[in-house]
């Protein structure tokens, strides 16, 4: 049975069904769980949530608290909500979101990032001590994922790829998530199908929790035997949603086979191109990209236009063609934060995709290459009939000296989230 109670009511030994209150002000990361830790009590108790749903199947009920806890029957009557219990239904990916550009979107995605961050390390630290997995947890933030990219796919997806090194591991779940969101929709895939994808991608390298720390964040060259502990990643990945509860087969594949390449000679299981599934097909070119993008513990991150560059090379062995060209026009060839120079002498750095061509970005003017020096910021929508000036080739952020090409972008000096 699941029953409202106020917060006054709670009391360790409940099993809270749900809280009162969207998922980003939830102060835990899970939806559901047994309350059996005083220190959550009291998290809850001084959070702003006014009332709380329990599953008295699961845990205790209000009856089982003394009367001097709960009030008397008359007060009890007022507060307490009987419902009839039913099984749990997946939050739907949103049909419609206001459009809203980068800047307004970056503020609600760093939330997102925070909260992301907190949830995929708690989630993979349980799954590290062996604990299994309940993939309905993660629905919320999937959701929250899907959503944003929805309102602006550029904002969450390049604000995730800011990741530190030393989170790499659980904010690369993140991006990966985000990214298969705006690959399903750019490919026309239905809600349900998002869904499925973004957790799939969420969820993708939960194998990694099985790989020793010190391996996992080597900073040097991995040696072949630890590069074979690494290779083992998708199939234990695969055992621990086996044993988990709520996982889908899409989720599944999806971590199995993420690593396979259409030329079959990817792993685990050195699959053909026509073994490959669409969703697998899709992991692999999202998890490449974000992979390529970021700062890891042995290297730096390339630019995400000459990570493009570069998977448009290897794309023929590695990535089905139609996957990777849709994936291009879902981030765009000049990608957020992308460094360009113009025909103007300018350069300037890419802070919105338009919808006239990916060849036309909208771009933040800041520096003059004649006079070698920063100018006062202009945004140029270079899409519009009347703009004269063009982009003529790439930079490298560093050639110029350019240390802060993120804040410029985004507007956010700090991406330790």
């Amino acid at each position: 049975m699941i029953k409202r109670i106020t917060v006054e009511q709670l009391r360790l030994g409940m099993f809270i069904h749900e809280l009162g209150c969207a998922w980003m002000d939830h102060p835990f990361w899970r939806k559901t769980f047994l309350l059996d830790e005083p220190k959550d009590l009291q998290i809850i108790l001084s959070a702003q949530i006014k009332w709380i749903k329990i599953d008295t199947a699961q845990g205790l009920d209000v009856a089982n608290a003394s009367v001097a806890d709960v009030g008397g029957d008359e007060d009890r009557e007022s507060v307490t909500e009987t419902v009839a219990i039913t099984p749990a239904q997946d939050a739907p990916v949103a049909k419609t979101a206001q459009r809203r550009s980068v800047s307004q979107e970056a503020a609600q995605a760093v939330k997102i990032c925070a909260k992301s961050k907190q949830a995929v390390a708690s989630m993979f630290g349980e799954a590290r001590m062996g604990r299994a997995l309940n993939c309905d947890d993660a629905l919320p933030l999937v959701e929250e994922i899907s959503n944003s990219v929805l309102r602006n796919p550029d904002a969450l997806i390049s604000l995730a790829r800011l990741k530190n090194k030393d989170d790499y591991t659980y904010m690369h779940s993140v991006a990966v998530c985000a990214l298969m969101v705006a690959l399903a929709r750019r490919l026309g895939l239905n809600e349900a199908q998002t869904r499925e994808a973004g957790l799939a991608g969420l969820l993708h390298d939960i194998g990694k929790m099985m790989i020793p720390m010190e391996i996992l964040d080597k900073p040097g060259k991995l040696t072949d035997a630890e590069f074979a502990i690494v290779k083992n990643h998708p199939s234990e990945g695969h055992k621990m949603l086996l044993e988990g509860s709520g996982v889908g087969e899409v989720a599944l594949d999806v971590c199995l086979h993420h690593h396979e390449k259409v030329d079959g000679t990817g792993y685990p299981e050195h699959l053909g191109d026509q073994q490959i599934s669409l969703y697998a097909k899709m992991g692999a070119v999202c998890d490449v990209y974000d992979a390529i993008t970021s700062n890891r513990p042995y290297k730096s991150g390339w630019e995400p236009a000459e990570s493009l560059r570069r998977m448009a090379e290897w794309r023929n062995g590695h990535f089905d063609q139609r996957i990777f060209e849709a994936f291009v026009r879902s981030v765009g060839i000049y990608p957020i934060g992308s460094l360009v120079q113009l025909k103007s002498g300018c350069l300037a750095v890419v802070i919105a995709q338009t919808t006239n061509s990916l060849l036309t970005p909208m771009v933040k003017i800041f520096f003059s290459t004649r006079a070698n020096c920063r100018i006062q910021h202009e945004i140029v929508d270079l899409s519009l009939a009347g703009c004269q000036d063009r982009i003529t080739s790439f930079e490298d952020p560093a050639k110029w000296g350019i240390t802060d090409i993120h804040e410029l972008w985004s507007g956010v000096a700090d991406t330790s989230w």
